[in-house]
């Protein structure tokens, strides 16, 4: 039996709900001209959103809350603002939308290709190293929400194609069945599996189905 899709599209709107985590956590030894970059890419981020009409719901840390935050925000958009590596973060990002996909965009100063490989197997749809400007804001939100409408509607192409093989498959199972018990030709067994359903007002699958649960038990 098939199960229902939870892969969703969602529209290209700069009404969009964001949420941002931030993984730069500060430290009392860092370079008072690193904390300054940081503080400038953050701003510049912010007003990008801000100018383009994107309403930020919130602005989250990227520790262990993280996923229980996001459940509760339930943002229609995740833009990770990190300095570097965010290994630890995109863990945590994709238990926090294994069952409800959003796009997730990272903005970062790492180039690093192994990192930037690694984030988008996580499910990153855009990953952005360093140059951040306002103006690029919208166009990149743009570009990850299409791509990530894209990944969704492959997603579920695929997922449907499997429920229809393990369907047929189903169906096929049974008609074997029929076939050995009654001596019935494929066509004969597949019309009388197609009677018995309509007759129960049940889909074919569905009878097919448990006419081997029935089997199983029986032995």
């Amino acid at each position: 039996m098939s199960k229902p899709n939870n892969q969703k599209s969602i529209a290209l709107s700069s009404s969009l709900k964001i949420v941002v985590v931030n993984t730069v956590v500060s430290h009392e030894d860092e370079q008072e001209e690193n904390a300054q970059a940081q503080l400038e890419r953050s701003r510049a981020l912010r007003i990008g959103l801000l100018q383009a009409g994107y309403n930020i719901i919130a602005s989250i840390p990227g520790d262990f809350y993280m996923i229980e935050r996001i459940a509760q925000l339930q943002p229609d958009m995740i833009i990770i603002d990190a300095e570097s590596d965010s290994r630890d973060v995109l863990e945590h990002m994709v238990l926090a939308t294994r069952d409800a996909p959003r796009p997730i965009v990272l903005f970062t100063e790492d180039a690093n290709q192994s990192n930037m490989a690694a984030a988008m197997e996580a499910g990153v749809s855009a990953y952005v190293v360093a140059g951040l400007q306002a103006e690029r804001i919208k166009p990149v939100l743009d570009v990850a929400m299409a791509r990530f409408n894209a990944d969704q509607k492959l997603r579920s192409e695929l997922s449907d194609t499997k429920a229809k093989l393990a369907e047929r498959k189903t169906i096929e199972r049974a008609k074997g069945l029929l076939m050995e018990r009654y001596h019935l030709s494929e066509n004969e067994a597949y019309q009388k599996l197609r009677k018995q359903a309509m007759e129960k007002n049940l889909k074919l699958v569905d009878l097919a189905q448990r006419m081997l649960d029935v089997a199983d038990l029986l032995g």
